[in-house]
């Protein structure tokens, strides 16, 4: 983009113009990509810096292998990690695999067992895609972008957005101070009412993991939530 103080008023506008469309095309191209699931999903989150011999990448494989097996779709950012271990499960058990990648200075290219894939520019147009998609999140151990996609599907849930559909992490010793602080800082100082604990839903078990996502599916249990309250805290 150039610099806006060195263009006249008439190329601001035809640069606004330029960048309206890019990202309305990216909307465009993201909600088709979302139409072509011909499926339940699941979105699956995690850390790009798992490795191939480390527990959590197990996990999350066999995660995936499951959701497919009951005849899911399994979405993921399409990176390495945590994501390239859901793609990978998915395709095992012969379920639709797919991955919203994104662009970034050192390139993440999508790994290699997606099989509907689209890159995007803009973190929020990916993330929108990854709602619209799914039916539930099952988040595994990660970072910032792992605990950004989490607060973000909490928040459009919490504030009516979207529907109350599954949020649950898996690992309970990894999550256990985060779900700790939400209980005794966010709840206790009245920032969360006591109602949004029950938007997250923490486990160890795999089948726990699955069967709360599909079972809730299946129940068609997802309903808005109630209007945020501000806890009475004494």
């Amino acid at each position: 983009m150039e610099d806006q103080r060195l263009l006249s008023a008439d190329e601001r506008a035809e640069d606004l113009e330029r960048q309206v469309q890019v990202i309305a095309d990216e909307f465009r191209q993201g909600f088709e990509a979302v139409d072509r699931i011909d499926r339940p999903a699941v979105t699956i989150f995690g850390s790009a810096r798992i490795r191939p011999d480390d527990p959590v990448y197990a996990q999350a494989r066999e995660a995936a292998r499951r959701f497919a097996a009951r005849g899911w779709a399994v979405v993921t950012g399409a990176g390495p990690g945590v994501m390239e271990a859901a793609n990978r499960g998915a395709r095992e058990e012969d379920g639709l695999s797919v991955g919203f990648n994104i662009h970034l200075p050192h390139e993440q290219r999508s790994n290699p067992y997606v099989d509907l894939s689209l890159t995007f520019r803009h973190f929020y147009v990916r993330k929108t895609m990854f709602v619209k998609a799914a039916e539930g999140f099952v988040v595994f151990p990660g970072g910032f972008g792992t605990a950004d996609e989490l607060f973000e599907a909490l928040t459009l849930i919490q504030t009516r957005k979207i529907f109350h559909f599954p949020v649950v992490l898996v690992g309970s010793d990894y999550w256990e101070e985060l779900l700790g602080w939400v209980r005794n800082e966010l709840l206790a100082d009245g920032m969360i009412s006591p109602e949004d604990l029950d938007l997250l839903y923490v486990t160890d078990d795999l089948d726990d993991a699955v069967s709360q996502v599909v079972d809730c599916y299946e129940r068609r249990c997802a309903e808005l939530p109630a209007e945020p309250v501000k806890a009475d805290v004494q």
